[in-house]
């Protein structure tokens, strides 16, 4: 199974840019602590442009939240990387005339479903604000700042 790094990665963009501000902020920079791609980067920054997360002007390198940290909840960067696709999905080929095969997905839909609802109601309640803060916590544990 493949996983999706979308949404971890547009996370560490942003509290990246709000943690470096006045530092180089270019995809390059940026790509560097993602262990990443800069045209990875660059998208996922038009993204999130796109979105209403994050301001860019043509000719600098000073991307900026486009509203303060604690005014951008998980949620909202969820959404915005990975529209209105589910956390959890049912394999939709089964065999019907199977007691198993034809019950189980509206059986693990439901299910899904009350995941998917507490899931976006843990990140509504998580700011980038509070995210940040962690990782400076860490990062002095650490020494690194």
């Amino acid at each position: 199974m493949r996983y999706s790094h979308k949404l971890s990665d547009a996370v560490h963009v942003l509290a990246y840019v709000q943690i470096g501000a006045g530092r180089d902020l270019s995809s390059k920079k940026i790509a560097v602590s993602i262990d990443s791609n800069p045209s990875v980067v660059r998208r996922l920054m038009a993204l999130l442009v796109k979105g209403g997360l994050l301001t860019t002007h043509p000719g600098t390198v000073q991307p900026k939240l486009s509203r303060p940290a604690t005014a951008i909840s998980l949620l909202d960067i969820y959404r915005v990387v990975e529209g209105d696709s589910p956390l959890l999905h049912v394999d939709d080929k089964t065999n019907p005339q199977c007691i198993v095969g034809g019950n189980i997905q509206t059986t693990l839909n439901k299910l899904y479903n009350n995941v998917q609802t507490a899931a976006e109601a843990e990140m509504a309640a998580a700011s980038l604000q509070d995210i940040i803060d962690d990782i400076l916590v860490q990062a002095k544990a650490k020494r690194m700042i």
